[in-house]
């Protein structure tokens, strides 16, 4: 199954990013799928895919290097980096996805600007 989690998630990742949009991820995601962020909202899946097609005109401009996929029992782990269009700030992202039943079910989210990176790298320091 972690192959088939895999092609999954790049399937949806690549149809979010490209042509297809939110219409063509809606059929991948679960009538039950959540979008966890790290500030502690979820998201339903109508929210999430309201959000993401509001958002879709700097998504279908970004550039999206993926640098890691990752895929263990029924959760994938994606790592990318993100170039914002416009001149916005680069950012490092990890989604962690969970897969049932050949749809997405769960997704959790981090996101990092790369110019803060180093500073985030010091906080245990005393």
């Amino acid at each position: 199954m972690t192959t088939e989690n895999k092609q999954l998630v790049q399937q949806a990742l690549a149809q979010l990013i490209g042509e297809g949009g939110v219409d063509a991820v809606e059929p991948l995601l679960s009538n039950d799928f959540r979008h966890h962020r790290p500030d502690g909202l979820t998201r339903t899946k109508t929210e999430w895919l309201t959000d993401v097609g509001n958002a879709l005109t700097p998504l279908k401009e970004m550039k999206v290097e993926i640098l890691h996929l990752l895929s263990d029992a029924d959760h994938v782990v994606v790592h990318t980096r993100r170039h914002l269009p416009g001149g916005g700030p680069s950012i490092a992202v990890v989604d962690i996805i969970r897969v049932g039943d050949n749809q997405i079910t769960e997704a959790w989210e981090l996101i990092e600007p790369l110019t803060e990176a180093g500073a985030h790298l010091t906080w245990w320091e005393v």
